[in-house]
């Protein structure tokens, strides 16, 4: 496993505007407040981000969890709200600890599972020439 920290991706900028997303960047404040109180249980080792336009417009707020060598996963539906916050702390907690960044639905994944908008595997590459494995 990857040395390398665990990203979490915030759309901030709407297409449908073409400006920048408060709710967004609102998203971002509380989920950095919250996983700094959290660091005990989920850990240091997420990097918190804007990205522009993740085309999840239509289920905003849109969330990414990233991770070298893992799966990568699209949330939908997210607010700045406790409850929705409390979860994607959950989760981060659980993908931190997962080898590859699967889960499989089944447990307690609060509003983060019914807003998963999909998951994209994780892609590795061995270059023939010097069996470096990119990602």
């Amino acid at each position: 496993m990857s040395n390398e920290p665990h990203k979490i991706f915030v759309c901030t900028a709407c297409r449908h505007y073409g400006q920048t997303c408060q709710p967004g960047y609102d998203l971002i404040c509380q989920l950095k407040r919250a996983l700094q109180m959290a660091v005990p249980v989920v850990g240091d080792d997420f990097e918190i981000s804007g990205t522009a336009n993740m085309e999840g417009c239509s289920r905003a707020c849109t969330v990414a969890f990233k991770a070298t060598d893992k799966a990568i996963y699209l949330f939908g539906d997210i607010d700045e709200g406790e409850t929705d916050i409390e979860d994607l702390v959950d989760y981060a907690r659980r993908y931190r600890q997962l080898e590859n960044g699967c889960e499989v639905s089944g447990g307690r994944h609060g509003t983060c599972w019914d807003a998963s908008q999909g998951r994209i595997p994780a892609a590795m590459i061995v270059s023939e020439a010097d069996g470096t494995v990119l990602s």
